[in-house]
């Protein structure tokens, strides 16, 4: 029981000492009905007040909910009418009208109902309508929010209020309330407090205070930096991630087996749009498991794509290999008809991939910096997987195998490896990782049938600048590359940043032709 009245008699000591007046059966009509001026100054005077009528009243305008007939209001609640006074189920009359809102109207319900959320028993309520406030303040709503800090308990809560009344009196006539709020701002380390009082800064007159203004601006851009800073360098360690799970792939299929595969793009986009399809299924079939359905579009976008990947290996690849001009070409052809394919069966348009609940949002970690689930679980999902490749080529039979037959082909057929089934599991596992790939950048993009060609180039640069056939190189690449690719976005935009880092690879082949780490074993000197 003591769990069941806590929120209650929370709710009840925010607003007791504020409700002073209950909504009148008149007041709901003429908030309903007539002229938009008059509905407003019906709204300001029951905005005064917080009575939980009114402000059900007011969320089923803003939605459109309401009807009049004959000077009586109804809130439609499904298939019932209820009276916005008392709460009781009324008949629906036939000669019953929707209340029509204007845009202006609609904003101004969407206002009130910031402000009264400033007494929610909801701590996280309260404090989205205060940063609400803070980001637009209004002189309106000065009132409110003194109210509010007669009654907020919480202190963070209360200190974020002082903030928001600051916004609005650093505007104010009086000096000396413009100088305290110049003062009271400057912890306020946002980037909504930094651009009102840039703006104030412009049109002060006062030299003290302006000063004053000047010394917070200089305290919150300081403190903003710190999480610029930090937010490149988690977008470059998102790209790396995203860069690395594309090479993973690429790291066997060029790396160990010698096969420039120009459609290993394509399958990524099989795999983002095997993905795509469990998604429809799952919300056609079991909507209740919607939320799940990523656990199951993984391992089928693996195998989708290991399957395709198997079936070029079985019908193409295996007469070109030793020849890699050709198996370029072919490659190349095969993207085109992939590409082709996808276009026939989805359409050339793009298909949105949703993301579960569970994945949705992200962090706050300070004002100015944001870090989304989505991007952060593709990064865990970039360590898992490179952990389990390594373990495989590691520690499995099929891994010694496949290195067996990539340093001494002739001799692992002799120790009695069956070679050409090697390579059809090898160019296998690499589609497949492919396949997961695009699973994982469904999650951040739409999907298309162009959806490869964004990232062949960079996943080829990343195997090559980390060594031919090393898994540790192409880590420390695709997180270096994204970095530093990311730093120079900012100073130069995004098109001369892919130039200098393309610029910067030839250079480092140049001077070190094995890229970061060279293949050890006599493999090397061949």
């Amino acid at each position: 029981m003591k769990r069941f009245f806590t929120p209650v008699f929370l709710a009840l000591s925010l607003l007791l000492p504020l409700v002073g007046h209950a909504l009148t059966p008149q007041e709901a009509y003429a908030l309903s009905s007539g002229e938009t001026d008059d509905r407003l100054k019906v709204l300001a005077q029951i905005t005064e007040h917080v009575d939980p009528k009114a402000i059900e009243l007011i969320k089923a305008l803003s939605d459109d909910s309401v009807k009049i007939s004959d000077h009586q209001v109804f809130i439609i609640q499904g298939d019932k009418a209820i009276d916005p006074v008392t709460g009781d189920a009324l008949e629906m009359p036939a000669n019953a009208e929707d209340v029509v809102s204007n845009n202006r109207m609609r904003g101004e319900f969407d206002a009130a109902l910031a402000s009264l959320s400033l007494f929610s028993p909801d701590q996280a309520v309260r404090l989205k309508a205060i940063k609400s406030m803070l980001k637009e303040p209004d002189a309106d709503k000065l009132s409110m929010l003194d109210k509010a800090l007669k009654v907020e308990q919480v202190e963070a809560l209360r200190l974020q209020l002082q903030f928001a009344k600051a916004a609005i009196e650093i505007n104010s006539t009086d000096d000396s309330l413009r100088l305290a709020s110049a003062k009271i701002l400057a912890g306020s380390k946002t980037p909504d407090t930094q651009r009102i009082l840039n703006d104030r800064f412009g049109q002060e007159s006062n030299a003290e205070i302006k000063a004053q203004i000047k010394k917070s601006l200089q305290e919150i851009q300081s403190a903003l930096a710190w999480g610029e800073k930090l937010g490149i360098l988690f977008t470059g360690l998102s790209l790396g991630s995203i860069l690395l799970l594309v090479a993973l792939g690429l790291a066997i299929t060029y790396g160990l087996m010698g096969v420039i595969n120009m459609a290993h793009g394509e399958l990524m986009m099989v795999g983002a749009y095997a993905t795509y399809v469990v998604q429809v299924f799952f919300r056609a079939h079991y909507p209740q498991w919607f939320d799940a359905y990523l656990f199951v579009a993984i391992p089928v976008s693996f195998l989708t794509s290991a399957l395709v990947g198997a079936i070029i290996e079985r019908l193409v690849l295996k007469y070109l290999y030793g020849r890699p001009l050709e198996t370029l070409l072919a490659t190349w052809g095969i993207s085109l008809m992939l590409m082709q394919l996808v276009r026939s069966l989805f359409g050339a348009q793009n298909v949105g991939v949703e993301n579960p609940v569970w994945m949705s949002g992200g962090i706050e970690v300070l004002s100015n910096l944001i870090l989304p689930w989505n991007r952060m679980l593709i990064i865990v999902f970039a360590g898992l997987v490179l952990l389990g490749m390594s373990l495989l080529i590691g520690r499995t039979r099929l891994g010694l195998f496949v290195r067996g037959v990539t340093q001494n082909r002739p001799m692992a057929a002799c120790m009695g490896v069956n070679t050409a089934r090697i390579d059809t599991y090898a160019f296998a596992l690499g589609s497949g990782i492919a396949g997961l790939a695009g699973c994982a950048l469904s999650q951040i993009g739409n999907v298309g049938p162009d959806l490869g060609q964004s990232y062949i180039v960079d996943s080829f640069m990343v195997v090559v600048l980390g060594g031919v056939g090393q898994l540790l190189g192409s880590v420390y690449a695709a997180i270096g590359l994204g970095v530093i690719n990311k730093l120079l976005e900012g100073v130069a935009g995004a098109v001369l940043a892919k130039i200098a880092v393309l610029v910067f690879i030839i250079f480092f082949i140049q001077k070190r032709p094995q890229g970061l780490f060279a293949m050890k074993g006599r493999s090397a000197e061949t």
